[in-house]
């Protein structure tokens, strides 16, 4: 019996106990794709959700007439609109205008069954529809073949262009299975990609695999970044995180934003910050906010001793814009959020101390220690000694080109850049 029979054995007794197999099989995922049978049903299983099952749902509608006041909002993952489509979204339903709708997928859901519900509702909905937002890429999407009446605009979560992403990590061990990558996209259908700045264009071009369709990728702007231009705002956000961590008040404050290692599934948070260094040479000026990835699931403990004098975890209450907006020095790593930050011209440290590993398990765009708009540090006691003498070191210029390089389109107006590149004059 070939694996391909041997695949679909698998995948019809499954049917039998969907809920429960399904379970076992996201438990077993390292050991599924390590044996022949088991990347043959996974692809097989792939080949028939992707293939036949979703585009059923969108094929029954798409001869229906399209909506031309429909507007839909996409979330693969997140179970609420994220702050690159709620702009978007508050201005289209302020306009009275267009009839908005809002799917969310949820991906990330154990149980399989409501996640196909979900998607069957999106695409029977997508097939009338004439307008899709969404800001990350989406299988389900890229399973149909879209009318050509409907408008798909790519706002995509990260600014810049810093680690790689989509086809970019065919190679790289972040990528995954390079079968999934040619056979079943992220990133399709799409109109229009919107990025920061012309100069990282090619690199979502390369990303999302649009060589010969170049035009698709307009530098029109960030549509989230537009809230970093509100002085009230940036007033408002720096009360608000005084008023929930009050040691922050009178002391400047030093942010912690890393990204999380590994797999998206298996999202890890580093762990080597020695907070109790940074409190016992910097405590009396400054106190330190941790936010890590919204996809670690298990963070690493504060000293008890330090929570709520000198350090505050806010991953799971504070949000990352208003942090942004009231930090006075970031510490992050490999995180995109350094694009959004380079806006306020204010000091960054990029905490590598795993560099060539990250390197060999994800890569960059462009070379890291070149492009980042401050010091790269290995060890604790650098960033302590670089905190100490920023007077003297902080290269504001450093800055404030990194910013008309990456983020050059990103001036408070990109939101209306957006909707007049999908809409014209009709919002």
């Amino acid at each position: 019996m070939s694996l391909k029979s041997q695949a679909r054995k698998i995948w019809k007794r499954s049917r039998i106990v969907r809920p429960a197999f399904w379970y076992v099989y996201r438990k077993s995922y390292p050991f599924v794709h390590s044996s022949p049978i088991g990347k043959a049903y996974f692809r097989h299983r792939m080949d028939v959700t992707y293939d036949r099952y979703l585009p059923s749902f969108y094929n029954r509608h798409r001869t229906e007439p399209v909506d031309e006041k429909k507007v839909i909002f996409l979330e693969p993952a997140q179970p609420k609109l994220t702050n690159n489509l709620q702009l978007i979204c508050d201005r289209l339903e302020a306009s009275g205008r267009y009839t908005v709708h809002k799917h969310f997928l949820r991906s990330n859901i154990d149980y399989r069954r409501q996640w196909k519900k979900n998607c069957a509702a999106f695409l029977e909905d997508l097939a009338t529809a004439k307008y899709v937002f969404l800001a990350e890429g989406s299988m389900v999407l890229s399973c149909v073949d879209l009318r050509k009446e409907t408008i798909v605009v790519q706002t995509w979560h990260g600014c810049g262009a810093f680690k790689r992403f989509g086809y970019s990590t065919v190679d790289m061990k972040f990528g995954g299975d390079h079968w999934v990558q040619e056979r079943h996209p992220l990133n399709k259908n799409y109109t229009y990609v919107t990025v920061s700045s012309p100069e990282v264009c090619w690199a979502y071009v390369e990303a999302m695999r649009l060589e010969g369709h170049e035009d698709i990728v307009q530098p029109v702007g960030v549509s989230r970044t537009d809230v970093f231009f509100d002085q009230e705002r940036i007033r408002q956000a720096c009360e608000d995180i005084c008023r929930r961590f009050p040691a922050a008040k009178g002391k400047k404050i030093i942010l912690y934003a890393p990204t999380f290692r590994g797999r998206v599934k298996e999202a890890e948070a580093p762990d080597q910050i020695d907070i109790r260094a940074f409190e016992k040479a910097l405590g009396d000026q400054y106190v330190m906010i941790i936010k890590h990835h919204q996809l670690v699931k298990h963070l690493p403990p504060v000293p008890e001793e330090l929570e709520g004098t000198f350090v505050c975890d806010g991953s799971g209450s504070m949000n990352i814009d208003e942090l942004l907006m009231a930090s006075d020095i970031c510490i992050s790593d490999y995180s995109s959020l350094v694009f959004e930050y380079s806006l306020f011209e204010r000091p960054m440290l990029f905490y590598a101390y795993d560099l060539e590993d990250y390197c060999d398990w994800r890569g960059f765009y462009y070379d890291y220690s070149e492009m980042t708009p401050g010091p790269v540090c290995r060890t604790n006691e650098e960033m302590i000694d670089y905190i100490k003498n920023i007077d003297t070191r902080f290269d504001r210029q450093k800055v404030r080109d990194f910013r008309l390089r990456f983020m050059g389109s990103c001036d408070g107006h990109s939101t209306d850049r957006i909707l007049k590149l999908v809409f014209g004059d009709k919002v």
